[in-house]
């Protein structure tokens, strides 16, 4: 059996970190603290340079003694996750084990659900689907503002896209009362990114099996509208094809 991770880290919604079951996150040194803590967490896989971390971690402007102000925030820090964990000086980096990381275990899980999907396997797409949806829905970093914090949900916003594919797939395939759940998720992809053809291809499909034909052709309908008024062109092949396959059905 697989030990439960040490740390455990939560970036998207309010932030929590968890050592053996101890909270950390109320003992960071205040909005720069969690700043640090969190960029370091996004890019622990490298090291990271001071100049950077001073731009992480001050976006609208750099204190007057800024080195001092570092030196102090990282002195912080280590005092709270202990120097064996926030190691470097010209640079810096976590080190975290095996540390479970709520935006890394939905960027797996993402990559389990479609890895499912591709082989039609719906059963075991359905779960990990969920599990990077319920992370990717919620906001990474709330309450802080800052140019890497908007890389970083544009990111997760890639990953519930994707998550929500795999779910709408999932459903789709499983057929019966998870109708409703692929229509509804093809309805959301629509909404969230209406120039992806991916979104319009799961709602025809889910609608038409729901025997709602006239309607998936009326979505059909609204993607060449759309496609033709933003960028003159027409609907991929793909497309087209699940198109003709309502028609003729």
């Amino acid at each position: 059996m697989t030990p439960e991770p040490s740390i455990r880290i939560q970036l998207c919604g309010p932030l929590v970190v968890e050592r053996d079951g101890e909270r950390l996150d109320g003992r960071l040194p205040g909005r720069q603290g969690r700043l640090l803590f969190a960029y370091l967490v996004c890019n622990r896989h490298r090291p990271s340079r001071r100049d950077e971390l001073v731009e992480a971690i001050w976006p609208d402007g750099v204190p007057v003694a800024t080195e001092s102000a570092l030196n102090a925030l990282i002195s912080k820090l280590r005092r709270v996750l202990g120097s064996d964990t926030v190691e470097g000086r010209s640079t810096l980096q976590l080190h975290l084990g095996d540390a479970w990381i709520d935006v890394e275990a939905a960027t797996a899980a993402v990559h389990r659900a479609e890895s499912a999907t591709a082989v039609g396997d719906w059963a075991r797409a359905w779960g990990p689907s969920l599990v990077a949806l319920f992370t990717a829905e919620r906001e990474l970093l709330p309450s802080d503002e800052a140019p890497w914090i908007d890389e970083e949900r544009s990111r997760l916003g890639h990953v519930r896209l994707r998550a929500l594919e795999a779910y709408g797939s999932a459903c789709l395939g499983i057929g019966g009362t998870e109708l409703l759940a692929a229509v509804r998720v093809g309805r959301e992809l629509v909404r969230l990114a209406p120039l992806r053809e991916s979104g319009y291809q799961l709602l025809m499909r889910a609608l038409a099996a729901q025997g709602n034909v006239a309607e998936a052709l009326r979505a059909y309908t609204g993607l060449c509208e759309l496609l033709r008024d933003e960028l003159g062109v027409s609907p991929c092949a793909a497309t087209r094809a699940i198109h003709d396959e309502l028609l003729t059905a």
